[in-house]
């Protein structure tokens, strides 16, 4: 058995502790505060701890085998508190898997679940084995592989892009290239995103939000429904928070699982996207009581879930059990986890799923200043990091607009997406709540708003999005008045019934060209506004050309062309597309949209919310007609910049008045969701339309006005 007798380190370490034998290994204590297991030149660190465990043991597996091929107990003289370390020698980090099992008092009532006979995953894990092919159920227990964290970034500095400047595109690894339309060669995977980064380009997003790719086992409730199998396809059941899920890289390279990854990230990168995760700290995918033990309940059940009295699992996630975020082993894990994805990974920021949970105690209380919270906020290494709450749970906590430590943290801003789904669907009683919206939910967030200018600038915490993956596509909201969640297997009750969707005039799929017409105006005016808000942006992949859920708001476990994209529709729908790339580069190139600059020269305010008359500006309440400008003093083009949007959600047509610009220069037309005579809903710089004074808006109409000074321009109203 080679062993490294010539190698200086070890020499040093055998001076220091010496080596022993332990069941024909030789081993010596560890690294205390390195947790997981790590290659080292003399061997393999391992790492593990338990407060309530007794005894713990090391189990090596050959690749891909059930019964452990060694066993390794932990000398107790290696330990250090809570902490069991030792390094093994003679370990080839592609040959061996591992995983541990720990002894303890079993007493449910205490919440105490030890079991020697449990074989249990490292929580610090960086990669799973066992579960290699997607929908493949895996057989026994999770197994752990050691990873060496080696890769060349390269010399491109970390994103320090604002929040207000991304334009977020949500995205499901597997369900962007699995449908067969995609035209990538490794379908549903890292590698097939990467074959798609040019069509991200010409879309002109600059960060993707990735749906959540921790390890996840899509088969834990996999069941047959009319015949066909539903999976856990989006990925909330997590398994493993440092791994990354193996079945979506294309290629299978042991210890190498990560290597995809960071090179689509990388690629990504280099490309000007930033990559942001969804992840998933309220709950995992151990469930309740009866779901399985497989790593945090049998190493410290009563430490890592909120527990009642009597040893059961409270629920604020709907999944079965509450990770108990603010205690302080649970804490470290957290921050450990997000720095290592930061560090390893280059992540440029994180999405917190059903986030409030993160800031209740260990009775489910929520606190008022949550210590995990303001540790992420003020760790150094997460100092450039974005941090964006869903700012609600299951458990009835909303905090949109509240949530703690909001001055680093950003928001799913909730309002904005039903008050402007309602709006522009003709509810006029939320004009209000869609004005405001519109302007950057200053009300929420602070910000300057109307003359006043609060110390807290708002626009960094606040993310607006119509849709998102739980809910209807922009295309089935305004296709659909109901949910047609059928298809899930639970008789259409599941998924929400607050959707504020229209149908425009029939249910679902039709050949009615007046219907058609109308339903893609609405998906026009969706993004037109979304893209002419104040805050960050954020849309669901496929909106930009009409995919369909088919009116399945709940679309879980729905892993086929219900949540597949169409990339037909992109030939399909080509002017949908092109409205939307329009629209992204548009918010690029008026900073006035997306932030408070210099004052504007012409003397019009930062922003302003105005009637149809822009001399007045306090709204009815139930206005069905308004605008808002932008303006600021563009300091790279040396002039205004100003922006009117005008929202028509009433039904019949109405007249406007543009704001006079004083003899600065002139609006032109630049966005009509109509369209024209020939079918063009936006115009270039070269070729925007002149508009003196007046605009008569369309039925159900979102129109974009540019200011410029008096310079060349062709009117094409002559």
């Amino acid at each position: 058995m080679k062993r490294y007798f010539d190698n200086d380190m070890l020499k040093h370490s055998v001076s220091v502790c010496p080596m022993m034998q332990v069941e024909g290994y030789w081993v010596r204590p560890g690294m205390f505060d390195l947790n997981g297991a790590t290659e080292l030149p003399i061997g393999i660190n391992f790492t593990i701890h338990t407060h309530g465990g007794t005894s713990c043991e090391l189990l090596l597996f050959h690749k891909g085998e059930e019964e452990p091929y060694a066993v390794i107990p932990f000398p107790e003289s290696y330990k250090i508190g809570d902490v069991y370390s030792m390094i093994v020698y003679d370990l080839d980090v592609e040959t061996f898997e591992y995983a541990y099992r720990i002894d303890g008092e079993y007493d449910p009532s205490k919440g105490l679940l030890f079991d020697k006979k449990n074989i249990l995953l490292d929580p610090y894990a960086k990669a799973v084995a066992g579960q290699r092919t997607w929908g493949k159920k895996r057989k026994g227990i999770y197994h752990a592989r050691v990873v060496k964290d080696v890769f060349d970034w390269g010399d491109l500095p970390q994103s320090r892009r604002k929040m207000n400047d991304l334009i977020i595109y949500e995205m499901h690894v597997r369900g962007f290239t699995q449908h067969e339309t995609s035209g990538v060669e490794q379908k549903g995977t890292f590698a097939g995103v990467m074959e798609k980064i040019p069509y991200l380009k010409e879309l002109g997003v600059n960060a993707v939000e990735l749906m959540p790719i921790f390890e996840f086992d899509e088969t834990i409730n996999a069941r047959e429904v009319n015949g066909k199998e539903l999976l856990e396809y989006w990925g909330y059941n997590t398994v493993s928070y440092f791994s990354p899920n193996t079945s979506y890289a294309a290629k299978d390279v042991a210890h190498k699982e990560g290597l995809e990854l960071k090179t689509m990230i990388k690629a990504l990168h280099e490309h000007g996207i930033e990559v942001i995760l969804d992840v998933v700290f309220n709950h995992t995918a151990e469930g309740d009581e009866h779901g399985p033990t497989f790593s945090f309940k049998g190493i410290d059940n009563n430490i890592y879930y909120i527990l009642s009295s009597d040893g059961k699992y409270y629920n604020f996630s709907g999944c079965g059990n509450t990770l108990n975020c603010n205690q302080p082993i649970v804490q470290q894990m957290i921050l450990e986890c997000l720095r290592y994805w930061t560090i390893n990974y280059r992540i440029d920021g994180f999405r917190f799923d059903l986030a409030s949970i993160l800031g209740r105690n260990e009775y489910g209380e929520p606190m008022d200043h949550p210590p995990l919270l303001q540790t992420l906020a003020c760790d150094p290494i997460l100092r450039n990091v974005k941090l964006i709450a869903e700012a609600w749970d299951a458990g009835g906590m909303y905090q949109v607009g509240s949530f703690p430590a909001s001055q680093r943290w950003a928001e799913w801003n909730g309002r904005y997406r039903d008050a402007v789904r309602s709006f522009l669907k003709g509810d006029f009683w939320e004009s209000w709540n869609a004005a405001w919206s519109f302007a950057g939910s200053g009300d929420l967030y602070g910000g300057y708003y109307g003359g006043h200018n609060d110390r807290y600038a708002g626009y960094d915490s606040c993310v607006n999005f119509i849709t998102c993956h739980d809910g209807f596509t922009m295309y089935d909201l305004y296709s659909y008045n109901e949910k047609h969640n059928e298809a899930n297997g639970w008789n259409n009750t599941d998924g929400s019934n607050d959707n504020r969707s229209w149908n425009c005039g029939i249910e679902g799929e039709t050949d009615d060209p007046e219907v058609l017409k109308l339903r893609f105006r609405m998906i026009r005016n969706a993004c037109a506004t979304l893209m002419c808000s104040r805050g960050t942006p954020m849309f669901l992949m496929g909106d930009e050309f009409g995919h369909t859920k088919r009116g399945n708001n709940n679309s879980y476990c729905q892993d086929n062309d219900i949540s597949w994209l169409n990339w037909d529709n992109l030939e399909k729908n080509k002017n949908l597309f092109e409205f939307f790339k329009f629209m992204i580069a548009y918010r690029k190139k008026h900073p006035a949209i997306r932030k408070t600059i210099k004052e504007a020269e012409c003397g019009m305010e930062p922003i302003r919310l105005h009637d149809v008359n822009p001399d007045i500006v306090n709204l009815p309440k139930d206005a069905k007609t308004f605008s808002i400008s932008f303006a600021g003093f563009d300091e790279e083009k040396q002039e205004d910049d100003l922006v009117y949007m005008t929202v028509n959600a009433f039904w019949e047509e109405v007249q406007i008045r543009l704001p006079d610009l004083h003899g600065y220069g002139d609006w032109y037309l630049t966005a009509d969701t109509y369209g024209d005579e020939v079918g063009d809903y936006c115009y270039e710089e070269n070729e925007e339309k002149l508009i003196e004074g007046s605009y008569l808006m369309r039925p159900r109409t979102v129109a974009i006005f540019t200011g410029h000074k008096r310079h060349e321009l062709v009117d094409m109203n002559e």
